[in-house]
């Protein structure tokens, strides 16, 4: 089989140069288990998590303890996704293309073909990231408020959510919407160089580093997501530290709370993220589970209530959010493929694979990739409404 791609490589690296630039933050902030390898859909990536330790008296002796022993387990990340995006042209197309429009012609337009390829697969697996917001372990700022309107406080809040819940502070990330970006470019402490300390965010509109957190902006923020509903006074009791809680439903009343929903209990200042959908009928008992590391403080028959819709900017460790993305699977004997060709994002660092499929007077390329994402530590991720 000849390299027929050959020629076209350098059009997929500046394809690839080009949409790498779009506003897809959630990509570069976790932590990324990217090769080359082939995936088959709904196969497991196995992502090893270390144990917590205990510590034990130094006792001087002959030889050193025996001990030190670990057991070392996992968090498999199922690849629940094999997506491409297809494009092709006939000998008809390419002759008239070139003639009609010689500046541009058929290999500007496939440059541009896989420009837009690629743009719609890295948008999707940034979006699919922002989703995990349903899976956060609790929640900060208030609904239809932008961040950072005023003061820096929202990210100083965020820091103290993470930091309760014992997250590594050494590699935390922040990613935010464009307009929760304008409205940090706003701000005095940021733009006022004499302040700031530097002129980069007044001048090139650079997001700092800001109490910990690398701060990136992405188009994938889920925005005014709205909640499920609460209906009548419902209450819900539970130790401190419970992920459990057990709601009590008035006559009348009714509760449909959806996974991600952000809720408050009367009488504590922390907002809980709700882990699991929850539907309890009227004049019933039922459990609303929320994420860990649950309740800060014991709750006995407080009102429940749910936060509005709002935007779900995300706070996390890199460590917590883990995007694993491999090349779809192929048959042992191959396929009709004519020549395939792996290109590296070198900005995501996400592997795509390009095929070229010739046909009958016509020529069929695919832009592919498959791709799995989870949250495997709850409690080091946190939302910022908006």
């Amino acid at each position: 089989m000849t390299n027929t791609l050959t020629n076209l490589i350098p059009d997929l690296y500046e394809a690839i140069d080009v949409v790498s630039r779009e506003m897809v933050g959630f990509i570069p902030a976790v932590t990324l288990n990217a090769t080359a390898e082939r995936a088959a859909l709904n196969q497991a990536v196995l992502v090893p998590i270390t144990p917590a330790v205990s510590a034990e008296d130094v006792s001087p002796g002959q030889l050193p303890p025996d001990d030190g022993d670990q057991t070392i387990g996992n968090q498999p990340i199922t690849i629940t996704k094999s997506r491409m995006v297809p494009f092709r042209w006939t000998g008809e197309e390419q002759k008239g293309i070139n003639t009609e429009t010689p500046a541009s012609g058929y290999r500007q337009i496939r440059q541009n073909q896989i420009q837009q390829a690629i743009r719609t697969l890295v948008n999707e697996v940034d979006a699919n990231i922002a989703g995990l917001y349903a899976t956060c372990s609790r929640a900060e700022g208030t609904p239809g408020t932008t961040p950072f309107s005023t003061n820096l406080s929202d990210s100083a809040q965020l820091r103290k959510i993470l930091a309760d819940n014992g997250a590594p502070m050494s590699d935390m990330q922040m990613v935010i919407d464009t307009t929760a970006g304008a409205s940090m470019r706003s701000l005095t402490q940021l733009t006022a160089a004499n302040e700031a300390g530097t002129r980069e965010t007044l001048r090139r509109g650079t997001l700092l580093e800001l109490h910990g957190f690398q701060i990136r902006e992405s188009a994938g923020v889920a925005e005014a997501v709205q909640p499920g509903t609460i209906t009548g006074t419902v209450t819900v009791s539970g130790a401190a530290g419970a992920t459990q809680l057990t709601a009590t439903v008035p006559a009348g009343g009714a509760v449909a709370l959806l996974a991600g929903d952000v809720v408050t209990l009367a009488g504590d200042p922390h907002k809980y993220v709700v882990a699991q959908p929850a539907t309890i009928a009227a004049s019933a008992t039922g459990t609303i589970t929320i994420a860990a590391p649950g309740l800060k403080a014991t709750a006995a028959a407080a009102d429940l209530a749910v936060l509005g819709a709002a935007t779900r900017n995300m706070a996390f460790a890199r460590s917590a959010l883990v995007l694993a993305t491999r090349l779809p699977a192929l048959p042992e004997e191959g396929d009709m493929a004519e020549d395939r060709a792996v290109i590296h994002d070198p900005r995501s660092g996400i592997a795509f694979e390009f095929s070229m499929y010739k046909q009958y007077r016509r020529v069929r390329y695919e832009v592919s990739i498959a791709y799995g994402w989870a949250n495997i530590k709850p409690e080091h991720t946190a939302i910022m409404l908006g």
